[in-house]
């Protein structure tokens, strides 16, 4: 399984955001970066994960599915460190 970013800027009113939050939250082990941003772990390509989503954004929305590695730096609360730690490859 590989730990994937998947960040998105949803730009019309009445967007799909909690559409958007269940896709996230169908993945057995996600986790919370910031406000629009989640990392997740899956065995599918970041391709893939994106044709989940395309269905729920729009032409004038943003949506990026990133593969992540280490190393990593950056500031947040001890769960999501130690997500990061473990989900990610060495």
């Amino acid at each position: 399984m590989a730990a994937l970013l998947v960040t998105y800027d949803l730009n019309s009113p009445g967007q799909k955001h909690a559409k958007v939050l269940e896709m996230i939250q169908s993945f057995k082990y996600y986790a919370k970066l910031s406000e629009s941003s989640y990392a997740i772990d899956s065995s599918l390509t970041p391709q893939q994960i994106y044709n989940k989503f395309k269905p729920l954004i729009d032409s004038n929305d943003t949506l990026w599915i990133i593969t992540l590695k280490r190393p990593y730096f950056g500031q947040g609360s001890q769960g999501v460190i130690d997500w990061l730690d473990a989900s990610l490859a060495h």
